[in-house]
């Protein structure tokens, strides 16, 4: 059964490519409805990116998340205003000068702006400032990110109005994913187990880490993927202790051991999945016991995981105080100590449309919603780094293992690595 649903999951990923139209409109109406809800009574206004706030390198214009989540929409410069009857999207006119060097872009008055929208009315961005008035006459509190820059313009467009964050708001809701959200997760994991994959059909001592992220960015442009839903992160021997190495210019060295932290962003969806591997194929005896006990950690947490339970290092039911228990039942560190002072990170986040997603620290963990779970022990003195990273689904009585196609057990690790062809005199490393 579980290879069926496995090759289900792969073949309905093929068949839905990665794009901003891969969820349909009524998905995002069903969000704002839900919004709608929490306001009571109030209005909602939103300001998404603007094409000069947002940008990358792979994909250009980069909507803001929580517009994203509410719309659908990936164009720059647009509102979106939610009231309780009503729902405005404010869109740039036409420039076509602009259209001449970034492409067309959807404006007010366009045949059959409002059904691809998926709202009721769309206005001119530029007549925001007259309309926002009339719109909210009546409406006494105001919901928005405070932090926005034209938080400070909507105060003087709207005095005399309660202004509250929406931050909490729009956390609670995007903390617990729908069945199309799954969905797009799903895909977007088998792509970084892939990646992953490709990855350890590459690694052997000789080569420099930098040649690990080629394999993996094919794959990732061959699923027709956005972009990396973080900078990867591939550290090799004492690399493997920083956590957020990005430098990538090391050379493998026998022996290593390789901490891989990837995560493709497939429809705007993220994943996030991370394995230590041993660069010659065979984890040292040290190695090996580190390892197994990491391992053991994050077991002890998958299997605590449920309803009720916290990610917070200091909340009540804290997984992250699992994590640390178990580590420190082992002094095993260099002289001695007890592991958990080597545990110098969080147990894990939510994933979503981020990878660390929206989330209200104050809310217990929920069923729906998709979370990591990564312990890791970091010796600098040792050139030891390991992390095992996962992706669980939280569900009524437990945990969904999202991620478990990728080998996690050392055993599983070492019969993996040798199931490719691997010959270290042969390594061709290049500078």
């Amino acid at each position: 059964m579980r290879r069926l649903t496995v090759a289900v999951v792969v073949l309905l990923a093929g068949l839905y490519p990665c794009s901003s139209t891969e969820l349909p409109v009524g998905e995002y109406s069903a969000r704002r409805q839900a919004l709608r809800k929490e306001l009571d009574g109030g209005a909602f206004i939103l300001f998404g990116a603007t094409r000069s706030e947002a940008t990358s390198r792979w994909t250009g214009f980069v909507q803001e998340s929580n517009f994203f989540y509410l719309t659908g929409w990936n164009e720059p410069g647009a509102a979106l205003v939610v009231l309780p009857e009503d729902e405005v999207l404010f869109l740039p006119l036409r420039d076509r000068e602009r259209e001449r060097w970034s492409g067309p872009q959807a404006a007010p008055g366009d045949a059959g702006v409002e059904a691809k929208a998926g709202v009721r009315r769309v206005l001119p961005m530029e007549a925001l400032a007259v309309e926002l008035p009339q719109l909210l006459a009546g409406v006494n509190r105001v919901y928005t990110l405070v932090d926005q820059p034209f938080t400070r313009k909507l105060r003087r467009l709207l005095p005399m109005r309660e202004f509250r964050d929406a931050r909490q708001v729009l956390a609670r809701l995007r903390m617990r994913k729908s069945e199309m959200e799954l969905a797009a997760l799903r895909r977007s994991i088998q792509v970084t187990l892939q990646m992953h994959r490709a990855a350890a059909e590459r690694l052997r001592p000789g080569i420099y880490e930098y040649q690990l992220l080629a394999p993996m960015a094919q794959v990732l442009l061959e699923a027709g993927c956005e972009q990396p839903a973080f900078t990867p992160i591939v550290g090799s021997g004492p690399n493997a202790t920083i956590l957020h190495y990005s430098g990538y210019r090391r050379q493998i060295q026998p022996g290593d051991l390789v901490v891989i932290d990837v995560g493709a962003e497939c429809g705007h969806y993220a994943a996030d999945v991370t394995r230590t591997l041993p660069a010659s194929g065979r984890f040292t005896a040290r190695q090996r016991r580190l390892y197994e006990l990491v391992l053991g950690a994050q077991q002890a947490v998958i299997d605590a995981v449920k309803p009720g339970m916290s990610l917070g290092r200091r909340s009540p039911n804290s997984l992250y105080r699992i994590a640390v228990d178990y580590l420190n039942r082992f002094a095993e560190g260099p002289n001695g100590e007890p592991l958990g002072q080597f545990f110098t990170h969080g147990i894990g986040h939510h994933v979503g449309l981020d990878v660390h997603d929206l989330e209200d620290p104050a809310e217990a963990l929920a069923a729906g919603m998709v979370i990591t779970i990564e312990p890791g022990i970091y010796i600098p003195e040792e050139g030891i780094g390991i992390r095992i990273e996962d992706m669980v689904l939280v569900t009524e009585k437990g945990a969904q293992l999202l991620t478990g196609d990728l080998p996690r057990h050392a055993e599983e690790i070492e019969a993996w690595l040798r199931g490719r062809p691997w010959n270290a005199a042969s390594a061709t490393g290049s500078r």
